[in-house]
């Protein structure tokens, strides 16, 4: 503008819109609670909770079987599904201190969910208040 002569408008409409770009994505960053894995052998189940999740502001997917985790995503794991496991599979699921759902409440079970590095242990049927507390205690 030395000259007096200011941007052209399609350079300040494309400016205008690389700001919204950088506004939008702070906005979702600022809605979002954090990732979550939710690993259950009942897929049904599985969805339902990850679509929970994701009204309650998690970035939620669900799954049948261990994927590769995203970084800082939390674990939420079915413990009937540890049978299931292989070495590395097991590796890294106890890498991720899971949050362990189950229907089990027996000593045994609470003592494979301890071997597995469970950051908690919640007994199904589980509120989602609960879990989302659970998924916001492992995150911090």
């Amino acid at each position: 503008m030395a000259d007096g002569v200011g941007p052209s408008p399609e350079r300040l409409l494309e400016d205008v819109r690389e700001a919204l770009s950088f506004l939008g994505e702070v906005e979702d960053a600022s809605h979002l609670r954090g990732a979550v894995l939710v690993v259950d052998d009942d897929a049904r189940l599985a969805d339902i909770t990850a679509r929970g999740l994701r009204r309650m502001g998690f970035d939620a997917d669900s799954a049948v079987a261990l994927r590769a985790m995203r970084a800082g995503e939390v674990l939420v794991f079915d413990l009937s599904l540890v049978d299931a496991l292989d070495g590395p599979a097991y590796q890294q699921v106890h890498a991720t201190r899971p949050i362990v759902v189950t229907g089990a409440t027996d000593p045994a079970s609470r003592a494979l969910a301890a071997a597995l590095g469970a950051s908690d242990y919640l007994v199904k049927p589980v509120e989602l208040e609960e879990l989302a507390a659970a998924i916001t205690r492992r995150m911090t």
